[in-house]
């Protein structure tokens, strides 16, 4: 969903899924765009009228022709990028089928813990990486 404030600038929501399984996170590698070969959780943007879970759900649908179950919400990122505020909701998923087809990315892995400085991560997953390492110190 994309708002403009009375600055016009223009306001981005959207969801990510940190997918989870053992030890590993999932990680997404953009094929296309300004931030293409970054890498990022995936999600994408949420529909008017729609919740931020079956926004999730639906495009890790579109994305990774996969269904996940939704554990728990994780945290709530406010980023500013040049041309617009993202909003992010992530919350912390697991696979309910073990197949995955990146129907939009060119790259995915699963990183342990100590490999997520590994790839090169968009901004604001950044602040997502951030938590999680403190999260696994905890």
């Amino acid at each position: 969903m994309a708002c403009v404030d009375m600055e016009g600038h223009k306001n981005i929501k959207v969801v990510a899924a940190i997918i989870c399984k053992e030890d590993k996170i999932f990680a997404t590698q953009r094929g296309y765009g300004e931030w293409k070969d970054w890498w990022e959780f995936p999600g994408g943007k949420i529909e008017s009228g729609e919740a931020p879970e079956d926004a999730l759900k639906r495009e890790i649908r579109e994305e990774l022709a996969t269904e996940i179950c939704i554990e728990e919400f994780f945290c709530t990122v406010e980023y500013d990028y040049p041309k617009f505020h993202l909003t992010m909701n992530c919350y912390i998923c697991s696979l309910l089928t073990e197949s995955l087809h990146l129907n939009e990315h060119e790259a995915a892995c699963w990183l342990k813990n100590d490999e997520l400085d590994s790839v090169k991560w968009l901004p604001a997953d950044v602040k997502v990486i951030e938590r999680l390492k403190r999260r696994k110190m905890e």
